[in-house]
């Protein structure tokens, strides 16, 4: 799915900036040009990033809570 019509850029190109460590949309604008023309996907580019940026396990916390339920129980 074409993310910036202005530049031609896809949610993929999108993705792999983020995956190479961009973490802003002004890394990504100058990772993949996103962003760089009217500015209409800046907010779907920090969807990207927000969603790429979401831990893909458990949180550290639920972690330290079973921990202490197993201390307790």
């Amino acid at each position: 799915m074409y993310v910036c019509l202005c530049v031609g850029v896809t949610s993929e190109t999108v993705r792999e900036a983020v995956a190479d460590g961009a973490a802003t949309s002004k890394q990504v604008a100058v990772a993949c040009g996103a962003g760089t023309g009217c500015g209409r996907c800046k907010r779907t580019v920090r969807a990207i990033i927000a969603s790429q940026s979401q831990p893909s396990g458990p949180t550290p916390l639920w972690g330290k809570v079973k921990q202490l339920a197993r201390r307790a129980g």
